[in-house]
């Protein structure tokens, strides 16, 4: 290979590589989005299990971005080894549980965390991917530690999306809605999938 097509080959990959980073960027911004608005669900522990689910969907996204292997125990084994000494976000959940202040209280603590979350979940999984890495053979004692880096991270990531906090719980809603119309046969998987990515790009 000459010098000039090694030069052309070695241009073309920086280009994926950035254009891949910069979907895994966009992907996992607005599942953080997403994130912070399952966090003010006002049921306790419902919360919990809607923001696992949208960790799980962010996972395959970005697998798909990076052309990795994925499956949905994969990706439940791999939340459940980062989030699970998270015990403050079981806190914040359970307080929605007191009437009145505790909602509030609760729906905030929780939006947030929840959020922050999210974006720690997908920096873990986008940092992993781009050493060339899949989500099979991750240290998970490496990734826990880079984990807990990125959620205090994280918490300034969801400060600074504040102000959008509204229109992500209306797409969450919405999605509540079309996966209600999917489980009931009224629209395909296929166009749930359409949906879906056309309301998150939208944030």
């Amino acid at each position: 290979m000459t010098q000039v097509a090694q030069d052309e080959t070695t241009s073309d990959d920086g280009v994926l590589a950035r254009e891949r980073s910069e979907r895994a960027d966009r992907i996992i911004r607005t599942h953080t989005l997403w994130g912070m608005g399952a966090g003010l669900i006002p049921v306790p522990m419902f919360d919990v299990l809607a923001v696992s689910a949208i960790q799980i969907d962010m996972l395959k996204q970005l697998a798909e971005a990076y052309d990795s292997d994925f499956t949905e125990n994969l990706g439940k084994t791999f939340v459940t080894a980062l989030t699970g000494g998270t015990f403050a976000r079981f806190g914040a959940s359970l307080i929605k549980a007191v009437p009145g202040v505790g909602t509030l209280v609760g729906g905030a603590s929780m939006s947030v965390l929840s959020g922050a979350s999210t974006y720690a979940v997908g920096q873990v999984a986008k940092r992993h991917y781009e050493t060339g890495g899949n989500l099979i053979d991750i240290d998970l004692d490496s990734a826990r530690k880079t984990y807990d880096e990125a959620l205090e991270s994280g918490k300034r990531v969801v400060g600074d999306l504040k102000n959008r906090e509204a229109e992500s719980k209306d797409v969450f809603s919405s999605l509540e809605r079309l996966s209600d119309l999917r489980q009931k046969g009224v629209i395909s998987e296929e166009e749930f999938e359409a949906k879906k990515r056309e309301m998150l790009e939208r944030l």
